[in-house]
Formats: structure tokens, C-alpha cells, sequence
């Protein structure tokens, strides 16, 4: 296997500024790598005020939550990914802005390096595809909010290696989670099972079934869920939602995958759950 010592995570969003939070709490340096650097300086901000919610819980030390913050390294150069052994990478779940990065960093890395993709539900053996190092394309799906989260969902790629495999597997555990392994398939095992059970629940609404409260009431009393499957979509992002329902239409090729017509309007109205301040429920912004 190899050996992993230092990470780069692309993207300081949700996903990305919590996966960097856990390789530093684990003790791995970190470059977290962004475009933007108001989108930088936000990941940044968001990592101290998540590390220091621990140090109030009393689940981590304010001298290991000051190292964990020291070890990570915020850069607007991609070529500062250079001496990286793994990057994760944690964009926009399109597969085109995947690709263009993929390809870009595949120039830029070492050839041992390994290309982690924290896709939802894209392909990674099509991902693999347009680098000149398949066989270290590899998926791992962190959830959110990562520091809590337990689960990665390891995801092979058809050209993915065994020592690839293995590896991450191996650094998963590093991180205090528990990797699963899954193949590849559109949305996986998470997404498959749980964007089609939120597209039901948004048709339902849409359908004048019941409202969205009643909906999401029905989930959270009769089935023991901790929030319903509305609260969850606005929580994950409608737009994200819309996303991974259209990369499930097109790579299975069922139309049970169609997203429902009241999301998509949803998106184009701007309406992107609480990131947005408005979904199927409303968010007051700071």
C-alpha cells in the first residue's frame, strides 16, 4: 500500500471544508485548495468555528484543535497540489467540472499520487477514463456534516487497483470512519436508495397529497427518521438534489429516476433549500 503523508482537498465548501477538518484532526497537513478566495476564506472560517464547537463539547483538546487549524494550508494555486500523495477532490457535482479538474491535477501530481473523487453519484470509472492513471481513481464519499459523520462510502471505479483500494480503505480508518465498499453505479448505494425517496416526497407535495410539514411529520413520527425528507433536501441543497436525480435518469435509464417538475421549478427559481434561505421551508440569513 502506499504511504499516505500529505492531502489536498479541492473546494472549501460544505463538504470540501469538513474533509479537510478531518485529515487535520487526524494529523495529516492539509492544503485546502479553492478559486475564490472569499469562498477560501469562508471553508477557513468554517473549519475554526467547527473545530472550536468541538472543544465546547468537550470532544477534542484546545491544543489538538489549534494544531489540527495550523496543519491546514489555504491556496488559490493549484500547483501547490504538486507534492500531494492523495487529493480529494469536492466540486460541484457536474461531470464536466470534474473532468476539467481530474485532468488538470492528473498533470500536476506525482505518478503515485491517488484522485479521489467525493462525488454523489457520478461515475468514477468515467472519471478514471480521462486520466493517464486509472487504476488511482478512486471514490470516497464522505457525508455531511463530516466531522460527525461516521460512513465513507469507498467506491471502485472498474479500473480502480486492489492497492488503491486498500490504501484508502486503510486512511478511512486513520480518519476514525468506517469505509464500506461499494462498486460503481449511478448514486452509488446512498443515493440510488435516498434521491428517489426525496423525488417521492417532493411529488407527493407536488400532487397536493399533503403539505410539506405533513409530509416530512409522517417520516419523523411514523418512521423514527431524526428530520424529514423535505428538511433533508433543503438541508442537502435542491439544486444538489436536481443534480444527482439527472446523473440517476441518465446512467440507469429508468424513468422512475425523473426528477420531479416542482424541484426543478424550485431551482430555477432560486429556491435551493437553506443555503438559499428558501426551499420547501424558509431560513432566516444571517
Amino acid at each position: 500500500m502506499a504511504e499516505i503523508k500529505r492531502v489536498a482537498v479541492v473546494g472549501a465548501g460544505t463538504m470540501g471544508n469538513g474533509i479537510a477538518h478531518v485529515f487535520a484532526r487526524s494529523g495529516f497537513p492539509v492544503v485546502l485548495a479553492e478559486a475564490d478566495q472569499a469562498a477560501l476564506d469562508r471553508g477557513l472560517d468554517t473549519v475554526e468555528k467547527n473545530l472550536a464547537r468541538e472543544v465546547a463539547k468537550g470532544k477534542l483538546a484546545q491544543a489538538d484543535a489549534d494544531s489540527a487549524r495550523a496543519r491546514i494550508t489555504g491556496t488559490l494555486e493549484r500547483t501547490a497540489l504538486g507534492g500531494c500523495d492523495l487529493v480529494v477532490e469536492a466540486a460541484t457535482e457536474r461531470f464536466a467540472i470534474k473532468q476539467s479538474l481530474f485532468q488538470e491535477l492528473d498533470s500536476l501530481l506525482g505518478a503515485e499520487a491517488i484522485l479521489a473523487s467525493n462525488t454523489s453519484s457520478i461515475s468514477i470509472t468515467k472519471l478514471a477514463a480521462t486520466t493517464k492513471r486509472p487504476d488511482r481513481v478512486i471514490g470516497m464519499h464522505f457525508f455531511n456534516p463530516v466531522p460527525v459523520m461516521q460512513l465513507i462510502e469507498v467506491i471502485r471505479g472498474l479500473q480502480t487497483s486492489q492497492a488503491t483500494f486498500e490504501t484508502v480503505k486503510a486512511l478511512s480508518e486513520r480518519l476514525g470512519k468506517t469505509p464500506v465498499e461499494v462498486n460503481d453505479a449511478a448514486g452509488f448505494v446512498s443515493n440510488r436508495v435516498l434521491m428517489p425517496l426525496l423525488n417521492e416526497a417532493m411529488f407527493a407535495v407536488m400532487e397536493g397529497v399533503a403539505t410539506p410539514e405533513a409530509v416530512d411529520k409522517v417520516f419523523q413520527l411514523g418512521m423514527a427518521h431524526p428530520m424529514g425528507p423535505l428538511t433533508l433536501a433543503d438541508f442537502i441543497g435542491l439544486d444538489v438534489c436536481l443534480d444527482i436525480m439527472r446523473v440517476l435518469e441518465e446512467g440507469l435509464g429508468d424513468p422512475k429516476y425523473r426528477p420531479c417538475p416542482l424541484l426543478v421549478r424550485m431551482v430555477d427559481a432560486g429556491w435551493r433549500g437553506r443555503k438559499s434561505g428558501k426551499g420547501f421551508f424558509e431560513y432566516p440569513q444571517k
